[in-house]
């Protein structure tokens, strides 16, 4: 079977990927924000961390206006200076008593999440994280005990919605 090759890109397309190559080649990657809407929670992600830096591409949804952006800033800093994210770990000191933990975004969700992403890697062959946070209580999306619509709101971006790398209340948060 022959390779597939994708579509060449509109002139719009073409002077946006221009924008983001330029971007990344100036600050290193690009985090673009997209507000909520009908559908559902808005969202923030990278683009370029995977080209410049080789490290994952992020996402995190459902987060108050400017704290995704903050996040992914943070999560950014940390992966170009060396650190590794592994999914369930818990990461205590992004937010001052908040933690998060990291998840790997299936596949299945990239074009929706990272639609911006595919003018840069035209295959979509980037891995990416999404970096989870509970409620101010600390109630993660999967909980039992979380408030109802939470996971809604900033559902996981697994193949089945739910935590796959590791295991809730056991080896992971």
């Amino acid at each position: 079977m022959a390779a597939v090759s994708p579509a060449p890109l509109n002139p719009d397309e073409q002077r946006f990927r221009d924008w983001i190559v330029r971007e990344t080649e100036t600050n290193g990657t690009v985090v673009i924000d997209v507000p909520p809407d009908q559908e559902g929670a808005g969202y923030t992600f990278s683009v370029g961390a995977w080209r410049r830096f080789g490290v994952s591409e992020a996402v995190v949804l459902g987060l108050p206006e400017g704290m995704g952006n903050t996040l992914i800033h943070l999560y950014l800093e940390r992966a170009k200076g060396g650190e590794r994210f592994l999914p369930g770990h818990i990461y205590d000191d992004f937010f001052e008593g908040v933690p998060i933990t990291v998840e790997r975004v299936a596949k299945g969700h990239y074009l929706e999440y990272f639609g911006s992403a595919f003018v840069l890697y035209r295959k979509g062959d980037f891995p990416a994280l999404q970096l989870i946070v509970p409620t101010p209580q600390g109630h993660w999306p999967w909980s039992a005990d979380a408030p109802d619509g939470f996971q809604d709101w900033q559902h996981v971006l697994t193949e089945s919605g739910r935590p796959e790398s590791w295991l809730p209340g056991l080896n992971g948060p």
